[in-house]
Formats: C-alpha cells, sequence, structure tokens
C-alpha cells in the first residue's frame, strides 16, 4: 500500500492560512509551518507589531514552537515551510536549529538570506547546511505580500 504524503504544495498551502492570520491583524503577511515525518508540528505568523518584537518573525515563533514540541533545539528532521525567503535573523536561526530543509514560496530580492542577496543556509564555513526550495505556490505567496503594501501605500497617501 503506497502512502500518499502530503505534497510541498499542501503544506505551504497551511503556510498561507497563517500567512492571512498575520494580513487580518494588519501584520506583514508572512506564515510558517514546521513539519516532523509528514506532519505538521508547529504553525506561526507574524506577530511583530502585536509582540511590539523586531524577532517575532513567523520562522522564529514556529522554529520556537517546534523545539518546545520536539523537546529539543534541534530540528534535523523537520522541514520549514514559509511564504517569503527568510531574512539573515531567521535563516541564521534555521542554521543554527539544524533545520533539514527549507521550501519557500516568493524571493526576498532586497533582504531574503536563502539565495537572493546572500545564502547564509549552505556557507560552507557553517557548521551545517540546510536544503533549499523555492518557488513553491510563489504566485499566491507574493500576491498577498502585494496587496498588503498596496493596501498600507493606499492608506498613507489617504492621510496625506
Amino acid at each position: 500500500m503506497l502512502i500518499d504524503l502530503p505534497s510541498d504544495e499542501a503544506f505551504m498551502r497551511e503556510a498561507l492560512r497563517q500567512a492571512q492570520k498575520a494580513y487580518e491583524a494588519d501584520e506583514v503577511p508572512v506564515g510558517a509551518v514546521v513539519v516532523r515525518a509528514g506532519k505538521i508540528i508547529a504553525r506561526a505568523c507574524n506577530q511583530i507589531e502585536l509582540l511590539k518584537d523586531a524577532t517575532a518573525h513567523a520562522e522564529m515563533l514556529a522554529l520556537t514552537q517546534a523545539e518546545a514540541g520536539v523537546g529539543d533545539w534541534r530540528l534535523t528532521d523537520c522541514n520549514l515551510y514559509v511564504t517569503k525567503e527568510p531574512c539573515a535573523m531567521c535563516a541564521g536561526a534555521i542554521v543554527h536549529v539544524r533545520l533539514r530543509r527549507l521550501i519557500f514560496g516568493c524571493a526576498d530580492p532586497h533582504a531574503g538570506a536563502a539565495g537572493s542577496v546572500i545564502n547564509l543556509l549552505q556557507l560552507p564555513s557553517l557548521n551545517h547546511r540546510c536544503e533549499i526550495t523555492s518557488g513553491v505556490l510563489q504566485n499566491e505567496c507574493a500576491a498577498i505580500l502585494q496587496d498588503f503594501f498596496q493596501k498600507k501605500r493606499a492608506a498613507q497617501a489617504d492621510m496625506q
């Protein structure tokens, strides 16, 4: 009997649901899920404004939740799905937790640290390298961010 493990797209759709929660809370709409053995063990979205914490990125919150769930800071058998390419802070955390694989939706050409500006996840000098898959549901992941920032710019223009 074949077991049909959920696809990268299915897990990215859950990350997009998390991004939608951030959008509705007026946070930059980024969502993340951590998967271990084919099951989601952590879910998070950006909570920077809510927590008044610059480090409360979706990836950071999901990794912390996954560490608690696993009972270890090492996440060597886990994958992280995130709607936008991680920044340098999040990429550093991904290396530190020794994540097996990162799957992201859209690139971040201004601050992406998984290949766009720099690739911290595969630097030979670091003690861990992480497999990267990019572009999963890229259009949907980019669209929610574009919509959010278009609305923000329109609101700012109305205030002037």
